[in-house]
């Protein structure tokens, strides 16, 4: 758009389209601006002319659309503030303008509909900009959202090009300086835009490139320091070594106690296996003198055999003395009833003593008894206590085995069940892809016996009846589905490709003009077929030529090569709506990506392989898209035999594996039946096996109980009942010794009595003396036996003191004595295994069999070493290296993130570069273009003229030659210059 002089007509103009495109302005409503009080102007879609006279306000409507796009007063050079642009007598302004939004091209529709508003407000103290839809609704209120719509539809007020104001064209054809031109041209095709960018971005990245070198000037520093530290920790190292030594020996000196104990146990082992030896030897004689006893008893025994064989043979004797005997058995009779009596109070005395003995010891046993019997029972109650707990030990282990089985057979169950899930889901996928398989096996049947059913079905039937019988309401009569009128060359090798190409236009109708379509809706509404496709096409234009510049630079065949066509309309709207020309075929993906990516062939849209897939480069961005897998077969097809022969063999192959995924979910059902059924059974096992263990828990826990009561009993009862006996023995006694001594009195007498008669009857006895000598020879004997047997039994119990008394506690002491070097081993190794393990101690050399107090002393030795040469530093080598690794990483993330800046500055430049090499070439291009519009334009007038545009120098030329003039000379008249400017800005607003 262009703002003329007072006597040139305005002039707004559009694109020559056809279909409604987004962006046009339709319509501008002015109130109280500038000298319009009111002013309402409607824009057609091609060019516009306003015309009218000096002062009319045509620079007003101008003005007033770049007030509307967002320009400032000053930018319109009309005014220096916004409140200049009301009309005087008035206190506001108000600027309408309504801009289509239809198209590919539309800024979103579902949020403005087919029409943009865009008003601005002025009033005396502000301005507001206001953003309606299609209904005259608000929709926003931000300059941003106006900027938005700005950008998207590539509306710039700014750009002389675009908007001509008088000024700025007086400006420029009555400057005859070429650099005021060059700036002209300079800013209106946006160089210079691109240029101050290009120019900020390398003073940005200079800028940050001195950042970047002052940071790493500033650890230049601390790199000198760090080498400093360094150079230190290796001047200290060997106090590190001896450190390390140290760590060493007190590594060694805390196993060496473990070692020495370790000898102290091997020494107490020999003691225990020493004594343990004396042990058989003891045990010998003990042995050798019961032997000896049993020896002794049997030849007592056999004495006692001979004494009475003896007196048998004295039995003659014996009847002569009972004559004897009876003669004195009246003297003596009261001597022996005597002393019977006493012998018998004297048994009676000894038995109450021996009783007495008895019952002190039966009170002593009692007492030892019940120490044993308590022992005994504690032993008995331990035992039983063992036996419950392992009892309570083995059925909990069966219950937690049963609970684990459980739980096994509990996954097991829910394994099952997620196999017979997934199986059913496959199963549905199966029969899912063999309903989609049969359906497209019949949609071929059915194309195959009637071809114009392949692009629609039976509505398409529908809709062609109800348009034959509607043709004559028709101007042309459509022309559809576009695929029922096309074929394919060279057999179906690209039916697939075809169809992923432009199988969206297939199914579409051509109609000639939008009353047309308008009654194409109607018959399709009537033939229920929704969401037709009509494309709107001129039938006048003649088939379409398309010259060999304009095709692919390639060998392989496009798509508008491959497609045959009886009417020349279809192949036209193809090649304008579907760009088929620019589209071409390959055999596989390596080819494609060749063509596609790598060759870069002009005219070139996009590469569709055989299989369907689709490459395509954008820019930079290269693209390649896989087959639809809805996508199974060209439509195109001349037959579909074996395209129905494949997809029945597919439907079997999902038949055939939906029966066997039910078969095979049959089984699993068959297996979760037996696996619940084994659940349910080892759930009640486990319920019997818990109860099982809660009563045997409660029997333990009771006889934990009833052990804890018994111990605190005692046996008082039977010693005081054994006390009171032990008093009425003592009674007794002493009862009876009185009652000794009156019988022992009376049984003197008697014996003088009776010494009489024993005289005789020794004399009677002096026959027999060689018998009674033997017999007295045989219980001498007897009596030597019994000494002997009481000797033997005195040295057995001798030797079984020894053994109880000294073989066995000398054996306990020395196992003690063991058992506390082993706790104190232990409790050795726990010190010593806070320092190192004992594999570290091997890594160093293990043992040298140095005692304890000899790694001390070279321990001390070493420590004093250490101490020494520690002196000579002020630090320690530990803090010298965490200061080093703290300064290390810190310099080290400083250099890697300078290292990184760097980087990014490099990618900067080179990215830079890169983009000045394309500003540097697309400048070339527009000076060369704009040479090349000129001239034709000029040609077309029957004028010669020539441009020179200096980037270097920064200056912009023109020259016209007139065809009158015969001197060759240049014309520089500026109205010459001016109607010839005005064309090129006209063209030059086109070519945007």
């Amino acid at each position: 758009m262009a703002e003329p002089s007072s006597s040139s007509p305005v002039r707004v103009c559009s694109p020559l389209i056809q279909h409604p495109t987004a962006g046009i302005i339709k319509k501008l409503r002015l109130l109280n601006f500038m000298c319009h009080s009111h002013l309402e102007t409607h824009f057609d879609n091609f060019l516009n002319f306003i015309t009218g006279q000096n002062g009319s306000g045509k620079s007003a409507i101008l003005t007033a659309l770049c007030i509307a796009f967002g320009s400032r007063a000053k930018g319109t050079q009309r005014a220096s503030t916004l409140k200049d642009f009301i009309k005087n007598g008035a206190s506001d302004a108000l600027v309408h303008v309504e801009i289509q939004n239809q198209g590919e091209d539309a800024f979103k529709p579902e949020k403005y509909g087919h029409l943009i508003i865009v008003q601005r407000k002025i009033s005396q103290s502000s301005s507001s900009i206001t953003l309606k839809d299609h209904q005259g609704k608000t929709v926003s209120h931000g300059r941003a959202d106006l900027q938005e719509i700005i950008e998207h539809f590539n509306i710039d007020v700014e750009n002389p090009c675009v908007i001509m104001s008088q000024d700025k064209s007086r400006e420029f054809l009555h400057s005859g300086n070429s650099k005021d031109k060059f700036k002209f041209f300079y800013k209106a095709t946006l160089l210079q835009q691109v240029s101050d960018l290009l120019e900020s971005i390398s003073s940005e990245i200079n800028i940050a490139a001195g950042i970047v070198e002052e940071l790493e000037a500033a650890i230049r520093p601390i790199e000198k320091e760090l080498r400093e530290i360094e150079a230190k920790i290796r001047a200290m190292e060997h106090v590190e070594q001896i450190s390390m030594q140290v760590q060493q020996l007190k590594k060694k000196l805390a196993w060496s106690w473990v070692f020495h104990v370790d000898r102290q146990l091997k020494v107490q082992n020999e003691k225990v296996e020493k004594l343990k030896s004396r042990i058989p030897s003891c045990q010998a004689k003990i042995d050798q003198q019961l032997r000896r006893i049993e020896r002794l008893v049997e030849n007592c025994s056999m004495k006692k055999d001979e004494i009475a064989n003896m007196l048998e043979k004295t039995s003659q004797v014996k009847q002569l003395k009972e004559n004897l005997s009876r003669s004195v058995s009246s003297a003596t009779k009261e001597a022996l009833e005597l002393e019977l009596d006493c012998k018998s109070k004297t048994s009676n005395v000894r038995k109450m003593e021996q009783q007495l003995r008895t019952l002190k010891q039966q009170m002593q046993d009692i007492r030892e008894q019940h120490m044993k019997n308590t022992q005994a029972e504690e032993a008995d109650m331990e035992e039983k206590l063992i036996v419950l707990q392992e009892e309570v030990r083995s059925a909990e282990l069966d219950l937690k085995r049963l609970k684990e089985e459980e739980i096994m057979l509990s996954n097991s169950v829910q394994n099952i069940k997620d196999e017979i899930r997934k199986i059913a889901d496959e199963i549905q996928d199966h029969e899912k892809r063999h309903r989609g398989l049969s359906s497209s096996i019949r949609d071929l049947h059915q194309h195959q016996s009637n071809k114009i059913a392949a692009f629609g079905g039976h509505k398409v039937m529908n809709l062609l009846r109800i348009i034959e019988r509607d043709h004559r309401r028709f101007k042309m009569p459509p022309i559809g589905p576009i695929g029922a009128h096309l074929k394919l060359l060279n057999g179906d090798k690209w039916a697939l490709a075809v169809e992923h190409a432009i199988g969206r236009m297939l199914n579409s109708f051509i109609v000639a003009d939008h009353k047309d379509l308008q009654l194409l809706k109607q018959c399709a509404k009537e033939a229920h077929y929704d969401n037709l496709q009509i494309i709107i096409y001129d039938f006048s234009r003649p088939r379409l030529m398309i010259p060999a510049h304009m095709l692919p630079d390639t060998n392989h065949p496009s798509i508008f090569s491959i497609l045959q066509s009886d009417n020349h309309i279809v192949i036209n709207v193809l090649v304008d709506l579907g760009n088929v020309e620019r589209q071409v075929l390959v055999n596989d993906y390596n080819i494609g990506k060749v063509i596609a990516f790598e060759q870069r062939i002009h005219n070139l849209k996009e590469v569709y392989m055989a299989n369907g897939s689709k490459c395509f480069s954008r820019g930079s961005v290269q693209t390649h898209i896989p087959p639809s897998k809805w996508i199974r077969t060209g439509r195109l097809r001349s037959s579909f035999e074996d395209q129905i022969k494949d997809l029945q063999i597919e439907a079997s192959d999902e038949q055939k594996a939906a029966n066997d995924g039910k078969s095979n979910k049959r089984e699993a059902e068959i297996k979760l039946e037996e696996l619940e059924s084994k659940l349910k059974s080892i759930k009640r096992v486990c319920f019997n096996a818990e109860k099982s263990y809660s009563s045997k828990k409660l029997a333990l826990d009771e006889a934990m109980h009833q052990q804890a009561v018994e111990k605190s009993s005692t046996p008082s009862s039977s010693v005081d009942e054994l006390i009171e006996e032990i008093s009425e023995v003592q009674k007794k006694i002493k009862d009876d010794k009185d009652l000794l001594e009156d019988l022992q009195h009376r049984r003197h007498e008697a014996d003088g009595k009776a010494e009489d008669l024993k005289i005789k009857f020794s004399k009677l006895c002096e026959s027999a003396n060689g018998e009674i000598a033997a017999l007295e020879k045989a219980e001498k004997e007897l009596v030597e036996i019994e000494r002997e047997m009481d000797l033997a039994k005195k040295d057995k119990d001798h030797y079984d003191g020894v053994m109880k008394n000294k073989v066995l506690p000398d054996i306990k002491e020395a196992e003690e004595c063991y058992l506390n070097h082993m706790k104190t081993r232990e409790e050795n190794i726990k010190k010593a295994s806070v320092i190192c393990c004992e594999r570290e101690l091997d890594s160093l050399g293990g043992s040298d069999g140095s005692t304890p107090e000899q790694i001390s002393a070279q321990l001390e030795k070493l420590s004093q070493r250490l101490r020494q040469e520690s002196q000579r530093y002020s630090e320690s080598i530990d803090d010298l290296r965490m200061l080093y690794e703290k300064k290390l990483r810190k310099i080290t993330r400083r250099q890697q993130v300078y290292q990184a800046l760097r980087q990014k500055l490099e990618a900067c430049k080179r990215a830079l570069k890169l983009r000045r090499g394309k500003f540097q070439r697309n400048a070339n291009y527009l000076k060369g273009q704009l040479s090349w519009k000129f001239n034709a334009h000029l040609r077309r007038k029957g004028i010669s003229g020539l441009i020179k545009v200096s980037y270097e120098e920064k200056t912009l030329s023109i020259e016209v030659q007139m065809p009158q003039d015969a001197s060759n000379r240049a014309v520089h008249d500026t109205r010459v210059e001016s109607v010839l400017f005005r064309h090129c800005a006209l063209h030059w607003l086109f070519m945007k």
